[in-house]
């Protein structure tokens, strides 16, 4: 091991070599800055000694995936048959906005609690697939038309689907 100093003995870190550090890799004793350190559980770690784990959050097993996806087409129905019974009409000019935010976060939300708080792209799919759903059967038991084809076209619902995705994604994002 050879260190990167000055005359007077100052070190500077391996990666970054104008910068002055005091800073160690606790495992193979390189000279580490502030910017480039690893914090980990057992200490300060250099990039290379540092563990390549994936936080927690978003190590998904398949037994999260399957909870997950269970409570996607359980809320996605749930929540399309609440609102075909309860708001068939929906709500009027940009209202329909909160109530799309609504589906999409009670989607969300159900996926998280389903998975232990866990997100990542998987799940946020799933969000959005739990949503999509929400407003297919909002479709079938009301007299909308899910796709735009006649006078029955639900514009309002696609306004409110939109922003369910969007909520429903970023409640998930990683």
């Amino acid at each position: 091991m050879t260190d990167a100093t000055d005359p007077a003995g100052t070190v500077y870190c391996e990666r970054h070599p104008d910068v002055e550090t005091g800073l160690r890799c606790g495992r193979c004793e390189t000279p580490i800055c502030p910017r480039c350190v690893v914090m980990t559980d057992v200490g300060a770690r250099c990039p290379t000694c540092a563990p390549r784990r994936q936080l927690p959050q978003f190590e998904l097993s398949p037994l999260f995936a399957l909870r997950g996806a269970a409570a996607a087409a359980a809320s996605g129905a749930i929540v399309g048959l609440a609102w075909g019974i309860f708001l068939p009409g929906g709500f009027g000019g940009f209202l329909i906005i909160f109530l799309g935010i609504g589906i999409g976060y009670a989607v969300a939300e159900s996926i998280s609690a389903a998975t232990n708080r866990k997100a990542g792209p998987v799940l946020q799919s799933m969000a959005v697939a739990g949503v999509i759903l929400a407003y297919v059967v909002r479709g079938l038991i009301s007299d909308y038309d899910i796709v735009p084809s006649g006078r029955f076209a639900d514009y309002g619902g696609f306004i409110a689907l939109i922003a369910g995705i969007v909520m429903a994604f970023s409640r998930l994002r990683d």
